[in-house]
């Protein structure tokens, strides 16, 4: 392993790799451990006890983040639903970037002036992959620790609502939480929907 830079050696100082933080103690540590000259983003990574292989496991939803992601959206609108037909024909180029409208999503609506106004108040999307584990950034390392633990719970809230029924064994294996180019930082589980 090569020698560590400055910041790095400050990152190592705050963050102990072995220790499970509270979640509010998570979202203002990636704040201090975040050393990038820009406004890095801050995402969460939840890793759940489901097989994504199973159709009735594959957790999929859509969440409004109550402060924003910090990132200025561009919205394309393509008038009516009786236009979806055409759009399938470019969906090969959509789909693979996440640009493919899907009604399970709420962006095939009659009620675009809404669905524009969500999106760009930070509504998003996520859906684990094939590892079991979902990814959403949540925010940026400018908002207030508040901002980030909010937006987080919102996150997390949303997910615990979707455990399938049938699943067996624990739903919600690991949490962590992280900046652009900075480590993860490992939540303890047991302080999720807590206030603390």
């Amino acid at each position: 392993m090569g020698k560590l830079t400055k910041n790095q050696k400050a990152v190592v100082a705050k963050v102990d790799s072995a220790k499970m933080y509270k979640l509010a103690e998570a979202c203002q540590l990636v704040k201090e451990v975040s050393f990038t000259k820009f406004d890095a983003s801050v995402e969460l990574h939840v890793n759940l006890g489901v097989d994504p292989r199973k159709a009735n496991q594959m957790i999929r939803g859509v969440v409004t983040l109550p402060y924003g992601t910090g990132k200025t959206k561009r919205v394309l609108v393509l008038c009516t639903p009786s236009v979806m037909a055409k759009v399938g024909a470019i969906g090969r180029i959509l789909g693979p970037r996440g640009l493919m409208p899907n009604p399970k999503t709420g962006t095939v609506t009659m009620d675009v002036a809404s669905a524009v106004k969500e999106v760009k108040a930070g509504k998003i999307d996520f859906k684990v992959d094939k590892t079991g584990i979902v990814h959403a950034a949540i925010g940026k390392v400018s908002f207030p620790a508040e901002n980030i633990l909010g937006n987080a719970n919102e996150l997390l809230s949303a997910i615990l609502k979707l455990k399938p029924a049938t699943l067996k064994g624990t739903y919600l294996q690991a949490v962590s939480i992280c900046s652009t180019m900075s480590p993860g930082i490992h939540v303890d589980i047991k302080t999720i929907g807590s206030a603390e």
